[in-house]
């Protein structure tokens, strides 16, 4: 591809740096084991172009580089080095000089290193790749997990019994068969069953969605959801323990269900009136619980989705690290399971669209929660939502979490943070606005949220961003 200045200046008017777009001026120079690095990370997140001689900040000018005068000779050190071609061009901006590496993608199933370093992007900065992130690369091209038999050799009348297709044809709504035949040409169909000499052969992904039993399949009978019940805040004391018996999708509803019957009650007062609310809305338990069953890595044996209810939160956990990093789940969508997100998508579940943390965001603001909570441990994925709390009553972090969450929130909305509409999120009158900068100012110090400059130093008109804006 020969790069034009145009092309350039159609780069330099994207709202923000992406996986595969990195700037940097160099000026003068560039350090080459940075550039190695550079290649190594954008080729593991797809391929791209690395650009010097653009300033990485918009409106991004064009500073002009002279590093790496001769291209021919970059180009062959980067081979050796790395072990795959990376395109070199100088392009004669009018501004001045650019540099523009173009980085091929890896091949599918392959992770690139430098020197032991398995290299990916997080916003601006090179970071190590993940273990579960090097282990779903690594199983590309192997056959989907999901997608694999868990029964082989069933007769139609056995698989009509081990599935609860009539639910599932509600579900889809359609009309359900007269005949066994039209339903199992459903299932056909729908790549839920496959019919080989020896009879039918169930997959793993109808098992785990529409089995009447999850247990009649042990190959995914570990894959049932878990929901325990504490008393108190801690894991001291367990009151319930108990494990969902149906397919995801066949029994999502009745999951909600038992969940809600165990979430403790808070009294409030609205309009003089006492009135008793559940300690989460439903809404949020609903997307929370169909994204834990979702994105899950059913890779990872001995474990499953957990939903763990104490006296003062709920968590929503599955196996495996997101393949999004944790500060972007409000604006970012990647799902690691795709048939099992687009099947429960169809029957209702999801919308597959990537707002439904969004929605559970704005769910906390509006029922003044304190903000979830996104955590990531060892091959694990974890999602906390507080019982309400005052602002009086949230410590340092929540509050500047909260605040991250609704500048991220407000930036996908199209809109800006201010002190005001942090104010409305925290339900606090104009009497608290230095209370409310104190939290911004702790942000921005956190590195979380940014001012947006294009409003200037005006301290009335200021408005703010999250840090990837």
């Amino acid at each position: 591809m020969t790069v034009t200045p145009a092309q350039i200046d159609l780069w330099r008017k994207a709202t923000s740096e992406s996986p595969n777009l990195e700037f940097k001026e160099g000026k003068n120079s560039f350090d080459i084991d940075k550039l190695y690095d550079y290649c190594i990370a954008l080729a593991n997140e797809g391929g791209g172009y690395f650009v010097l001689g653009v300033a990485d900040k918009p409106p991004r000018p064009v500073v002009g580089s002279a590093a790496f005068p001769n291209t021919v000779a970059i180009a062959e050190k980067i081979f050796t080095k790395v072990g795959f071609h990376v395109e070199v061009e100088a392009v004669e901006h009018p501004d001045g000089r650019v540099v523009v590496f173009t980085i091929p993608p890896r091949p599918r199933g392959t992770a690139y290193h430098i020197d032991g370093r398995y290299l990916m992007r997080s916003g601006a900065s090179l970071v190590a790749m993940s273990e579960d992130r090097l282990r779903s690369i690594f199983d590309e091209g192997k056959p989907d997990w999901l997608e694999e038999p868990s029964k082989l050799g069933m007769t139609g009348q056995e698989v009509v019994d081990a599935l609860d297709t009539q639910t599932f044809f509600e579900l889809l709504k359609l009309p359900f068969p007269s005949n066994q035949e039209a339903i199992l040409d459903k299932l056909i169909a729908e790549r839920l069953i496959e019919r080989r000499s020896d009879g039918f052969a169930v997959r793993r992904l109808s098992a785990i969605t529409i089995a009447r039993r999850i247990s009649d399949f042990p190959d995914v009978a570990r894959k049932a959801p878990r929901v325990i019940v504490y008393e108190g805040n801690s894991k001291l004391k367990t009151k319930l323990d108990q494990t969902g018996t149906g397919g995801y999708a066949v029994r999502f509803k009745d999951l909600i269900r038992f969940i809600m019957g165990q979430l403790p009650q808070n009294e409030v007062v609205e309009d003089a009136i006492r009135r008793s609310v559940k300690l989460v809305p439903e809404e949020a338990v609903r997307e929370l619980v169909a994204n834990a069953l979702i994105h899950q890595d059913f890779t990872i044996g001995g474990t499953s989705v957990m939903f763990e209810v104490y006296a003062d939160r709920v968590e929503f956990s599955n196996p495996g690290l997101p393949v999004v990093p944790a500060d972007r789940f409000i604006d970012g969508y990647q799902s690691r399971n795709e048939r099992l997100a687009d099947l429960m998508r169809r029957v209702g579940i999801c919308e597959e669209k990537g707002s439904g943390i969004d929605r559970v965001v704005s769910l906390a603001e509006a029922y003044q929660l304190p903000a979830p909570e996104f955590r990531t441990g060892h091959q694990r994925t974890s999602v906390v939502v507080f019982g309400p709390r005052d602002f009086e009553d949230m410590d340092r972090n929540d509050r500047i979490r909260a605040c991250y969450q609704h500048a991220a929130l407000k930036r996908v909305m199209g809109e800006y943070m201010t002190n005001q509409s942090l104010r409305e999120r925290f339900k606090l009158d104009e009497s608290k606005s230095a209370n409310v900068s104190q939290v911004i100012t702790a942000t921005v110090e956190a590195g979380l949220v940014k001012p947006d400059e294009r409003v200037g130093s005006s301290r009335k008109l200021a408005r703010y961003l999250p840090f990837w804006a």
